[in-house]
């Protein structure tokens, strides 16, 4: 206990040991293996994207369609007058029909 008193208080102060390299620096790089592995993740990655891109596309492109032609029907319904015999659909979704091909939005 006294050890310890003399060595705080004196002020001295225990020598830090410093590490020793004992590993050889050359292998614990990523090598080549490493770089393909990088280099195949940063194309999958790429092509996720480039893919997310062209379905948002397409997406905003078959709305802004589905748009267009709502838009004509309601015209040609406005300009057929209130004397046609098709009833008014309460929704703005089109209605599906057997031969209607497009997928779920």
């Amino acid at each position: 206990m006294m050890v310890f008193f003399g060595t705080v208080f004196s002020g001295t102060e225990t020598p830090i040991p410093t590490p020793s390299m004992t590993v050889d620096p050359n292998s614990v790089t990523p090598g080549p293996a490493g770089f393909a592995v990088i280099v195949i993740v940063v194309l999958a990655v790429a092509l996720l994207i480039w893919d997310m891109n062209r379905r948002v596309r397409r997406v905003r492109y078959r709305s802004e369609v589905r748009e267009e032609l709502d838009a004509e029907q309601a015209a040609s319904r406005d300009a057929a007058g209130p004397a046609t015999d098709a009833p008014e659909r309460a929704t703005d979704a089109p209605a599906a029909s057997e031969d209607d091909t497009r997928p779920p939005a």
